[in-house]
């Protein structure tokens, strides 16, 4: 038994009982017996590099993140990862998108920032956050962010400078589906666009932990309608210059209260534990749809 098997196939265990998948389960997916699996698992059957891809595929997350996720737990230092009771199935998803893509793409974000961190570390004493501005650390989360998403889910990029960010070719009418994505270190804040274009947003708050690492804490998607619309989620708040630096601010769209209400509505990750919603302002045309974290009698808005 070789030292790599070991540290794969206990990254395999534990991805699995992250997931709450049986041997069985996860076998069936990955097309072997489940003796076998039990094999890799405890590091005492070879396997091929086929079978790792079947693993990776079958667990819904990129080989490589495997592989580094297997490395960084074995050397005790693990990133951060999203705790599954705080994910609330209930909440509508753009099309072809499932809770599954969303953890998968949220934790490879939270590794690659973690594995950026600990070689800077090691070589220059400071992590990446302490070298850049804050909307620039988080442009390049959000970056990261659509990278995983299209490693891990149906949405792929688009185009580096044109909306939306990501796009799925799976919507009902065959025309496609849009994702914007959105990553801020100010938890519950609503959307912020240089367009204020209608269709899919998502914004994926986030924290840092002790060693400079990200663990994302709220995570909101919703269908916004573009500035142009009769009833707008969007309002222009221009090119302002900041009194500081001096530096101008392209044109921005942030949300109308409706706007970010209807992206907290549908907070689809929230971990209560860090995320206080009880005083954030609301604002409707309608009622409190049965999914929102606002709904009273919603027994499962916060699993």
């Amino acid at each position: 038994m070789s030292e790599t098997q070991k540290i794969l196939g206990a990254c395999v265990r534990a991805l699995r009982e992250q997931r709450n998948l049986s041997q069985e389960n996860l076998a069936a997916k990955a097309g072997i017996s489940y003796q076998y699996l039990s094999g890799v698992e405890t590091g005492k059957e070879n396997f091929s590099i086929q079978v790792l891809e079947s693993l990776a595929r079958s667990l819904e997350l990129p080989v490589r993140a495997l592989v580094a996720a297997a490395y960084d737990n074995d050397a005790g230092a693990k990133s951060p990862r999203l705790e599954f009771k705080y994910f609330r199935p209930q909440v509508p998803l753009p099309e072809g998108l499932a809770i599954s893509h969303i953890e998968a793409a949220a934790n490879l974000t939270q590794s690659i920032i973690h594995r950026i961190n600990r070689n800077m570390t090691l070589e220059i004493g400071q992590t990446l956050q302490s070298l850049i501005q804050g909307n620039n650390f988080s442009g390049l989360v959000s970056n990261i962010f659509s990278n995983a998403m299209d490693e891990s889910s149906p949405y792929k990029h688009n185009h580096d400078q044109k909306y939306p960010d990501l796009v799925c070719n799976k919507g009902n009418d065959g025309a496609g589906v849009g994702l914007e994505v959105k990553t801020t270190i100010n938890i519950g804040k609503g959307g912020e666009s240089h367009n204020g274009h209608s269709g899919w947003h998502v914004v994926a708050c986030y924290n840092f932990v002790e060693n400079g690492d990200i663990k994302f804490v709220h995570i909101m998607f919703a269908k916004l309608n573009g500035c142009r619309h009769p009833n707008p989620d969007w309002g222009y708040v221009g090119s302002k210059v900041n009194s500081d630096t001096g530096s101008r601010r392209t044109e921005t769209y942030v949300t109308t209260l409706t706007g970010t209400t209807k992206l907290r509505d549908g907070s689809v990750y929230i971990d209560s534990s860090k995320v206080n919603f009880a005083r954030w302002r609301q604002a409707r045309d309608g009622a409190i749809p049965p999914w929102s974290i606002f709904a009273k009698n919603n027994p499962r808005k916060l699993r």
